[in-house]
């Protein structure tokens, strides 16, 4: 697996993550031993960046991958998780906290659900918007001073709030949806993030699996798989989109790779500083995933992906309306 830096003189992970927040919530019925299998598999394999959250099955999915990462795992990779999201038990959202007391009973309980005695990099999930950020990140960099996190994260946040949090403390990575129909941070989170030499890690990379080509009905997806009610996968929007997809299939059996390569390899094609995180629950998937790091395009092949599916061409938004409130900030 090939490595990349997270920023100028940040941490060195494998050039795609893995993404775990599907291995307990959001996209239907899993089985922890066979993600637990995975998470190991891919590891084995150089994969060593892993991604969750605290909401993410809210804390299953931490408890997860401390089961998977027994047995002399954990030295064998980087470990990010997010506070900010809060969740009651039953999974109904209490908002966004970025208060500095918060900040570290968050982090003191992903490192008790996790088992471990440090994150390596430790995200605020969305801003809060009633904290300065720079509180918010003072509280992150004291854990950082007690040893409890390596690097800090922000993710979703816009260029202002990067800039004030990167003067308090350094910023290693900037986590944001990125893929061939979310192209956003190139609107100027990139560029920021360049210029202070942040890492960018994009998740979503495969557009929530619809750019692989394998959904065609949400009809299909379980019924609690939160895609059902995705606005891209809306009637309407559903059709136009996957008038996308064709155009990236066409493409790849020309190069007779599959849609998810191709559109994971466009995602590193977009500097050396940009590091994918899909995820998935299969193993077939993450093999394919996994070639996709020594997948490289030509410039005709990258040209053709732009006029195919430039920025704003796909139909629907990100989120409902209440998760685009808190992209940006």
């Amino acid at each position: 697996m090939k490595k990349r830096r997270l920023g100028k003189g940040g941490p060195e992970v494998s050039a795609i993550g893995l993404g775990c927040m599907g291995m307990s919530e959001f996209y239907g019925p899993s089985d922890d031993l066979a993600s637990i299998a995975l998470i190991r598999r891919a590891v084995d394999a150089g994969l060593s960046f892993l991604d969750t959250a605290d909401m993410y099955g809210v804390g299953h999915n931490e408890m997860l991958l401390a089961q998977a990462l027994r047995d002399g795992y954990r030295d064998k990779v980087f470990l990010a998780t997010k506070f900010g999201n809060m969740r009651r038990l039953d999974g109904a959202s209490l908002g966004v906290n970025g208060r500095p007391e918060y900040v570290k009973a968050a982090c003191d309980m992903s490192l008790k659900r996790l088992g471990v005695d440090h994150i390596d990099l430790y995200y605020q999930h969305r801003v809060d918007p009633e904290v300065p950020i720079e509180e918010t990140v003072g509280a992150m960099a004291e854990l950082v001073k007690e040893g409890k996190v390596r690097f800090l994260g922000l993710s979703e946040a816009g260029a202002a709030t990067i800039r004030k949090a990167h003067a308090v403390h350094p910023i290693a990575a900037l986590q944001s949806e990125y893929s061939l129909w979310t192209r956003d941070p190139e609107e100027g989170a990139l560029a920021v993030c360049r210029e202070l030499g942040i890492g960018f890690v994009a998740y979503s990379p495969l557009g929530r699996g619809f750019l692989t080509g394998l959904i065609r009905d949400t009809a299909r997806l379980d019924r609690r798989d939160f895609r059902k009610v995705h606005p891209r996968m809306s009637e309407g929007n559903l059709e136009r989109n996957l008038g996308l997809v064709s155009r990236i299939e066409e493409i790849a059996r020309r190069r007779k790779v599959t849609a998810a390569q191709l559109a994971l390899a466009w995602v590193l094609s977009r500097g050396e500083d940009v590091v994918p995180i899909p995820g998935t629950r299969h193993e077939r998937y993450l093999d394919d995933n996994i070639a996709a790091a020594d997948l490289v395009l030509g410039r005709d092949e990258l040209d053709e992906l732009d006029r195919a599916l430039p920025p704003g061409a796909a139909a629907g938004a990100r989120y409902n309306a209440e998760g685009m409130k808190r992209l940006g900030l």
